[in-house]
């Protein structure tokens, strides 16, 4: 069971069930390609399991009727989650970050955040049109619009 070695119990996802919640994850297919590393960072990233995380999240969520929609991250930290402007001069440090168009700050992780989070929603509000097909095997065949209530 991987929830007590991720320190996070199985009773919030049955909690979000019922609340036509979902979760949204950034998708990282070819993370491993797209980043450049210092060496030193470049052992710890690659033993990094990215599709595990995410298959263990998405596995538990389905099982509690929770929907997860998978956004494309580009930009993420370079875009203002108040007005939208995109830029890379937004992204002070590694930590901060702050709108050179409307001087919005905020911590660069939440900003981030923020912006998968509206991906999500748009994504979710139109449909899953472009689903990826599920794995051969898999009995579980992801989410539908008409399974999960939204608010």
């Amino acid at each position: 069971m991987w929830w007590p070695r991720l320190g996070v119990p199985p009773t919030p996802l049955r909690q979000w069930g019922s609340t036509g919640r979902g979760i949204a994850l950034e998708d990282l297919t070819g993370i491993r390609e797209r980043v450049r590393l210092r060496k030193p960072q470049r052992a710890t990233h690659s033993s990094w399991a990215f599709a595990q995380l995410g298959s263990f999240v998405g596995y538990k969520a389905r099982k509690a009727g929770v929907p997860v929609v998978h956004v494309d991250p580009a930009y993420t930290s370079r875009t203002c989650a108040e007005c939208g402007h995109v830029d890379k001069a937004n992204r002070v440090s590694q930590a901060w970050f702050a709108c050179r168009n409307c001087g919005f700050v905020d911590h660069a992780d939440r900003n981030g955040s923020r912006n998968i989070r509206a991906r999500a929603w748009e994504l979710w509000r139109r449909g899953p049109r472009q689903r990826p097909p599920p794995r051969p095997g898999n009995r579980e065949q992801g989410w539908t619009q008409t399974q999960h209530h939204r608010q």
